[in-house]
């Protein structure tokens, strides 16, 4: 039978990591699936129980160098909060790294300028060598000390096999210390030794790895925090009915079962899923369905949990709970689709898997050779130490990382905030692109679009008029009417017996003993059997706003009984500017263009045809919006969706790119892989291009920083020693490595120059 369980994995740091774990474990025989996620901790596994069994993948785990646990329910989240504090270093050893890192550098590369800085003469390094070298052997170490989780992890992860960029900054640094340690002890027998120390390489990739670690980790925090904010808008109390005569009390949310009734009154968080059996109001599900707009509820309607009741009093009979709700699932696919990997380039870590066991071996080779030809232990040791140095991967660890650093910089200096590696690397391959309607090509607040008053009223009459009434309602089309009136200096009268008709709109009194009524054609047919004679000579005006997803607001008044329709107000949410230069960028690239929402059909497809997107796909909740986005990867595409509210999340993390406006919500913003501090969508194709730029930069970057290591590792063999007496010594492989470094980030700092 098909199982699929979670596991708790230890000892990983970083993205080789989990692929590793997944690696042996789906080499297993009856392994289906398995994925880890590194932010959690957790492996998410599938496989056929008559096959496999936790042993076997226990043994396989182990085997790679990490440690396995099955979770107990009640520990689980402890258990994932210690294992994302573990592998995290705290600000404060960041900083203590920092300062002894600066210290190092200054006395190590101080009096190596033209123009010494002043530097005490007892660290002097021609007068007196022993006390320079034992200096930097001071500062160097507490680095060391702060970073040894790179150096037992690395070492670890190739023991076992599986070299990771651990080992790459363990085995480059190490290389240095040691055999900077080891020409400190031949001082006394050649003082000049003084100038081929590398303490100062060791310390310094250690430190800009351990901070680019505490970035990476903080980033990790913000979005389990995220989780933790949307679990928390279900209230943790709900009034639950307890007899016929509606009596209540106060109960935990997590002990409410299935049929329980529970008194929600106005303004309250929803606690439940359910049917309302009692009562009428308005709810804002914005967090739900993406609709800017409240919905109208009577009995027998449905209500999520975590909206909110905006009017009235309602019971409603609980349908899902705890686990089963829909922000519960909401959280599940948002912490799921984390969990499953993006398919973007691991290059790196390849090419470390590689490179690093067959330069050691090259080095233990030669040093092998060499001494079976007879050469002394300093030359053998010189050969050894030469090649490891030349062929320590500074240059490969900086040239993805400082590529995508200075593309990152870039973009935000375009309001484009990319939130990793990753993100940057997977966004160049997009070829189709998934947009919310609501807050991401809209605005996603009501605004009114037009009045249009019946004949013989004046425009300034029926604003009025409206204006005061609706001053008396706190739903949001009531605030977008206020709004409009006060930019116009419409003038507000007294208001007073304010009603509200679920489902139909307002009724008012307003001064001069008239009554307003503001709302659909049902509301107005209580009033005036005659109302669909008066309206009718407006319905071509009325559909066409309707025909857009506009909310259209019929305004009638009655003096002494007698009633006289005003007009109406259309009502919409506008569309941005840019929305349709920025399809017409992404198209350009071609990249097929899709408007994803929780609208009705009319306001979607109206949209659509304004921006010229490819495709539409309207009335959709947030599980739709994730399996439309798995449906598009099923077959081959990479997806980008962008969106901004709560019920965009899951399908934002399960994409290949998940792109989430500022001032969306913030589970969006978290997940999203990249963020948009402006509300610019010309930001979207931007995004894009910085992605392409940086990738192209990258693959510059590896190919100049294997090239010397190419060309000086025969040579630091001694390949070239017995024709031609030529052997590169450690220092000279030192400044070849550091050469290949300075031209990685020179080449990496092209990018800041670009324009997107």
């Amino acid at each position: 039978m098909k199982v699929t369980e979670k596991y708790i994995i230890t000892g990983m740091s970083c993205a080789a990591c989990s692929s590793a774990v997944e690696r042996v474990t789906r080499k297993l025989d009856g392994v289906e699936e398995s994925n880890v996620n590194l932010t959690t901790s957790i492996m998410t596994i599938t496989y056929d129980n008559s096959k496999v069994n936790f042993d076997k993948i226990a043994e396989k785990v182990q085997k790679a160098g990490f440690g396995i646990e099955i979770p107990k329910k009640e520990e689980k989240k402890k258990k994932q909060e210690k294992q994302q504090d573990n592998f995290r270093f705290p600000l404060k050893s960041v900083i203590t790294a920092g300062i002894f890192t600066i210290l190092l550098l200054y006395i190590s590369m101080g009096q190596m300028f033209k123009y010494k800085l002043p530097i005490p003469q007892i660290f002097n390094m021609d007068l007196n060598p022993y006390n320079f070298a034992i200096a930097q052997i001071l500062l160097c170490v507490p680095i060391l000390f702060i970073g040894r989780s790179f150096f037992v992890g690395g070492f670890k992860a190739l023991a076992h096999g599986n070299p990771n960029m651990d080992s790459l900054v363990a085995i480059g640094s190490s290389c240095s210390f040691v055999y900077s340690v080891i020409l400190t002890f031949q001082l006394s027998a050649n003082p000049h030794h003084v100038h081929h120390l590398y303490f100062e390489s060791s310390a310094v990739v250690v430190f800009f790895v351990m901070l680019g670690k505490f970035m990476e980790n903080s980033g990790k925090i913000k979005t389990k925090s995220a989780l933790k904010k949307l679990i928390s808008l279900v209230p943790n109390t709900a009034n639950l009915v307890i007899d016929q005569n509606n009596n209540t009390k106060q109960v935990d949310v997590s002990s409410l079962k299935i049929g329980d009734i529970v008194l929600i009154k106005s303004g309250e968080t929803i606690p439940v899923d359910g049917k309302i059996i009692f009562g009428e109001t308005a709810t804002d599900e914005a967090m739900i369905t993406g609709e800017s707009l409240p919905k109208d509820k009577l009995v027998g309607d449905y209500v999520y949990g975590g909206s909110i009741n905006l009017e009235g009093t309602i019971k409603v009979k609980a349908e899902k709970v705890g686990e089963n709700s829909t922000i519960s699932r909401i959280v599940q696919l948002v912490q799921d689709a984390q969990g499953k990997k993006a398919p973007i380039s691991r290059l790196a870590d390849k090419v470390a898997g590689i490179f690093v066991p067959t330069c050691i071996t090259i080095a233990i080779v030669s040093a092998v050779i060499w001494a079976l030809c007879g050469a002394d232990g300093w030359f053998v040791l010189r050969i050894f130490t030469s090649v490891l140095v030349i062929a320590c991967p500074c240059a490969l660890g900086l040239a993805t990382p400082t590529a995508i650093l200075v593309g990152t910089g870039l973009g935000a200096e375009n309001g484009i905030l990319i939130k990793s590696g990753e993100a940057l690397e997977t966004t160049h391959k997009i070829q189709t692109a998934v947009l919310d309607k609501t807050g991401t090509v809209t605005y996603g607040k009501p605004k009114v679009n037009a009045v249009f008053p019946a004949e013989n009223i004046a425009e300034n009459k029926l604003l009025s008029l409206a204006y005061s009434a609706e001053t008396l309602s706190s739903h949001p089309v009531a605030k977008a009417v206020c709004e409009y009136c006060q930019n116009k200096n419409i003038e507000k009268l007294n208001a007073s017996n304010f009603v509200n008709k679920v489902g139909k709109g307002i009724i008012a009194d307003v001064e001069n003993n008239s009554k307003i009524y503001i709302g659909n054609l049902s509301l107005m047919q209580e009033i005036s059997k005659n109302i669909d004679l008066e309206i009718a000579k407006y319905n071509n005006e009325i559909l066409k706003y309707q025909s857009t997803g506009s909310t259209v607001l019929l305004v009638m008044k009655t003096d002494n009984n007698n009633p006289e329709f005003l007009g109406f107000i259309s009502v919409s949410d506008s569309i941005k500017p840019d929305a349709k230069q920025a399809i017409q960028k992404l198209k350009s690239m071609e990249i097929k263009t899709v408007l994803l929402t929780g609208d009705n059909k009319a306001a979607a497809e109206y949209v659509g045809k304004q921006i010229g997107v490819d495709e539409v796909i309207s009335e959709v909740l947030p599980q739709d919006k994730a399996s439309v986005i798995e449906n598009l990867k099923k077959e081959g595409k990479n997806v980008m969706m962008v969106g901004d509210g709560i019920n965009d999340a899951p399908a934002l993390a399960i994409a290949d790119i998940g792109v989430a406006f500022a001032s969306g919500s913030d589970i969006a913003t978290s997940t999203g892989d990249i963020v948009l501090m402006n509300q610019n969508t010309q930001s979207i194709p931007q995004a894009i291009a910085l992605s392409k730029l940086t990738i192209r930069n990258i693959k510059q970057n590896l190919f100049w920083a294997f090239c010397y290591n190419t060309i000086g590792i025969p040579i630091a063999a001694g390949v070239l020693y017995p024709a031609f007496g030529i052997l590169l010594s450690p220092m000279f492989a030192g400044l070849a490595m550091s050469l290949s470094s300075v031209f990685v980030v020179t080449n990496a700092l092209r990018i800041s120059r670009k324009k997107l």
